[in-house]
């Protein structure tokens, strides 16, 4: 669902659809391979069920080159924007790696916003529906008496913003012994927000042998200090800096979107809001236009694919 003007435009549950590869152009270290179909991961059964159930026919791009590495132990940097399949990728590497017998946390995510942190959450709830995953989002303006419930109640995944996540380390209340794998998600935009303390003072708590995952969009100086610190011969996926939005937007110029043949125009009687649903190659656009139709401004673009 998407928010626009406050008006919510609800998306049906239809299927997830990967960015086109031509979209994207990747400078990867030369070990990594494309696997084209989840099948071919060495995904257990349950969670291929989840996916698919979820929505997915397809790896993305990123989640082609990025799966396998992360689950064959490696650490691994992907310079990867919104829209990537990002969050989805992050979701099935932790439901893979996780052992569900054991309830202890075993797999650390690190978001920048409490929106964020709360979707990664959601996705791996969804893709894990079917292999009794337990995760919680530790995240700031939430009951911290919650929070302490539910750690030690027993989960396996935390999803959080590295002040709450440092806070509840510190009070021994999130025990970190057992954790595998740790994902720096969007760390660049963690380390413009004025985390990168808090990011160094929980690594500490750590254990030694951990797995690093770091996603960012940009990979400035900070981020690179970052990897050097943390990370052991990483596998490094790389995404040109041209965003895939800016990609959409192309697609979808608006003296062009009117005369779209495949477009399915909805209307919203109440707030004028127009919706195009076009496609281009194996992308599905979502546009909203304002009316009136002569002079119509674009206020909202999306794609079906995932964070």
């Amino acid at each position: 669902m998407a928010d626009v003007g406050g008006t919510s435009v609800v998306r049906p549950n239809a299927r997830r659809v990967s960015a086109p590869e031509e979209a994207l152009e990747f400078e990867t270290s030369r070990e990594v391979e494309v696997v084209t179909s989840f099948d071919q991961m060495g995904i257990k059964d349950d969670l291929l069920r989840g996916i698919y159930n979820y929505g997915f026919e397809k790896p993305s791009a990123i989640q082609q080159r990025a799966v396998v590495p992360i689950l064959h132990g490696r650490d691994v940097i992907a310079q990867a924007q919104s829209g990537t399949g990002k969050t989805s990728m992050i979701a099935l590497t932790v439901c893979q790696k996780v052992d569900t017998a054991t309830r202890e946390v075993q797999a650390l995510i690190l978001s920048p916003t409490r929106e964020l942190a709360s979707q990664t959450e959601k996705v791996i709830l969804a893709i894990g529906n079917y292999i009794n995953i337990q995760v919680h989002a530790c995240i700031g303006g939430k009951s911290m008496s919650e929070d302490i419930r539910k750690l030690e109640h027993g989960v396996h995944v935390v999803s959080g913003t590295p002040g709450r996540v440092c806070d509840m380390i510190k009070r021994r209340t999130l025990r970190t012994r057992h954790i595998k794998i740790l994902v720096l998600d969007e760390s660049d935009e963690m380390l413009s927000r004025g985390f990168k303390d808090q990011i160094y003072d929980l690594y500490r708590y750590l254990p030694p042998e951990l797995q690093v995952c770091l996603i960012s969009a940009t990979l400035p100086h900070e981020i690179l200090e970052m990897t050097n610190k943390f990370m052991t011969d990483p596998i490094r996926i790389l995404v040109k800096r041209d965003e895939l939005t800016l990609e959409v937007s192309n697609c979808c110029v608006i003296s062009a979107a009117f005369e779209c043949a495949s477009g399915i125009w909805f209307k919203e009687s109440s707030n004028f809001l127009l919706l195009l649903k076009g496609k281009s190659g194996s992308l599905i656009l979502y546009v909203i236009f304002m009316t009136p139709l002569r002079s119509p401004k674009l206020l909202y673009s999306a794609t079906q694919s995932e964070r």
